[in-house]
């Protein structure tokens, strides 16, 4: 390479001087450039006036011309509902789980345990190696008073058969 003679070094300075004033003042320009320009709004036309949405914070805003001018008013936001509602369920959810840990709250509960089973009630007997439920039979007495109840209807049937057959055979 050949030595840069004060010419040349000036005219390379030069140029660098302006690349950098070039992308600087770009920069500059773009930062001072309104927002719709910048490409941070996006519009479209509706019959009321003009939709805007934010394309930087996604806020929707109808825009409308009044008397004194243009006015724009957000759209109400479902997501914001929506995640305020599941923040409070949150909350919600943690006190209960809160609640729990703390122990159980209710009033006039009782230290010994409760039997797991009516001592008055008959349970059925289980065998030893067969795990099986063994269902009891009836007793003789129990079987008497079946068949005694079943004989008197039996009878009163028979004889409100006879009193009709009496009455339909005498009057014919």
């Amino acid at each position: 390479m050949r030595p840069a003679n004060s010419s040349t070094a000036s005219w390379l300075a030069a140029a660098v001087f302006a690349a950098v004033m070039t992308i600087g003042g770009g920069l500059v320009a773009a930062q001072s450039a309104p927002d719709s320009e910048n490409g941070r709004y996006s519009m479209a036309p509706i019959p009321e006036g003009v939709l805007r949405l934010d394309t930087r914070t996604g806020t929707v805003s109808t825009c409308s011309r009044n008397g004194a001018g243009w006015a724009c008013y957000a759209v109400p936001d479902e997501r914001t509902a929506l995640d305020a509602e599941i923040g409070r369920l949150q909350a919600e959810v943690e006190k209960l789980k809160g609640q729990i840990a703390a122990g159980p709250t209710v009033s006039g509960k009782i230290d010994e345990a409760l039997p797991k089973s009516d001592p008055l009630k008959k349970e059925p007997k289980v065998a030893e190696g067969d795990r099986k439920i063994e269902i009891p039979l009836p007793s003789d007495q129990d079987v008497d008073r079946v068949m005694s109840f079943l004989e008197k209807a039996w009878r009163r049937l028979i004889d409100m058969a006879n009193r009709v057959q009496k009455d339909v055979s005498g009057k014919i």
